[in-house]
């Protein structure tokens, strides 16, 4: 039994996000009765909801509760109220980069599962992912184009013209290569590296930093693969991936990609991951579903919290080492969907599913836990 006590930072945010937290927060409180930890929660606002508050997307006193936590558990944010502001006043570029700056979170973890129940809401053919896929998508966040220097847009020449910059740095590479071959080493011991070394100079240092730390990493198989190859692949066969490393852009195109196949954002989780602030292996880390705030059905009360809850599981094990616990939601979530539990998103009319809602769903995880 743990006696520990932990610090959250819940930041529920937009659109559905305070409904799929709510039942993420039931789930949590469960298991710390079950394992004996104790949960202090500091709930803020975020995204739209904290420009309605307080005139901007990542409110002062939302990063002050989120430096004083262990970890960060983030709902959803954005929606058509908020489109009209200028860019970087928006939700999701006012909220959600700022925080990975601030916070140092270069490791994006996102898991592409696709569990065997659900292979007919894959929209790849079924008998190309029979038993379904487990893939670790690891994508480094602080990099490359969205974060490269300089960046502009104006008149050169008489034209109109707009400047991004690709910069990586071999620490970079290296850092974000480490978290992926651990990974792998938990797993099957297949790293399958994505860069562009056949056009891209930056995909050159990529590739050879990867075969230098694959050195220390002697009993895990690392392949590489270029992007364009690497989208077409997770069509055709997802079977053969295990753990996927990437840069930033080629990342999140090609988890999104991966999230698709899976059948649903509704089940696919996230974890953003920093060193530095803490010791025994783990990670100072924010986690937040995949999907968005999908602003058309929020209020409905019927939107699958899944993925909110496999990213507390996610926040159990690398913020807080409470594993355990973790094993525990995973498991509950395969029990509950081989039950036949589906919220709509799931759901395709077969006379065994069992329709419910969001909060129907998170009682069938907490029964199940």
């Amino acid at each position: 039994m743990s006696a520990k006590n932990y610090k959250i930072a819940v930041l529920a945010g937009d659109g559905i996000g305070p409904e799929v937290m709510c039942e993420a927060l039931r789930v949590l409180e469960a298991l710390s009765l079950r394992y004996g930890f104790g949960v202090t929660l500091s709930e803020q606002y975020v995204g739209g909801a904290g420009i309605d508050h307080a005139g901007k997307a990542l409110p002062d006193e939302t990063l002050r509760a989120c430096e004083a936590a262990d970890a960060i558990l983030f709902g959803s944010v954005g929606g058509p109220k908020w489109e009209n502001l200028p860019p970087n006043e928006q939700p999701e570029r006012g909220a959600l980069l700022p925080l990975r700056k601030h916070f140092g979170l270069y490791a994006n973890l996102r898991p592409g599962i696709c569990l065997p129940a659900l292979t007919h809401a894959s929209p790849v053919k079924n008998e190309l992912i029979e038993g379904g896929f487990d893939i670790l998508c690891v994508r480094e966040l602080t990099g490359g184009l969205y974060f490269g220097q300089p960046r502009y847009r104006k008149e050169i020449d008489g034209e109109d013209t707009a400047v991004d910059t690709l910069v990586y740095r071999k620490s970079e590479i290296e850092r974000i290569a480490r978290v992926a071959f651990e990974a792998a080493r938990g797993r099957r011991n297949l790293l399958t590296s994505v860069d562009k070394a056949n056009v891209l100079t930056s995909s050159i240092l990529w590739r050879e930093t990867i075969l230098e730390v694959a050195k220390d990493y002697p009993e895990v198989e690392v392949r590489h693969m270029y992007v364009d190859n690497a989208a077409m692949q997770l069509i055709r066969n997802p079977q053969q991936f295990d753990v996927l490393v990437t840069e930033n852009l080629f990342g999140d195109i090609l988890s999104d990609e991966m999230a698709m196949i899976c059948g649903s954002l509704g089940m696919l989780p996230s974890a953003s991951l920093c060193q530095g602030r803490k010791e025994n292996g783990l990670f100072f880390g924010m986690y937040e579903p995949s999907g968005g705030s999908a602003p058309d059905i929020a209020g409905k009360g019927i939107a699958n919290p899944i993925a909110q809850i496999l990213s507390l599981g996610m926040l159990l094990r690398y913020s807080l080492g409470e594993t355990t616990a973790a094993n525990d939601i995973d498991r509950a979530v395969r029990r509950v969907i081989d039950l036949g539990y589906r919220t709509g998103d799931l759901a395709t009319g077969a006379p065994n599913e069992i329709r419910v809602n969001t909060a129907a769903m998170g009682d069938a995880i907490i029964a199940a836990l």
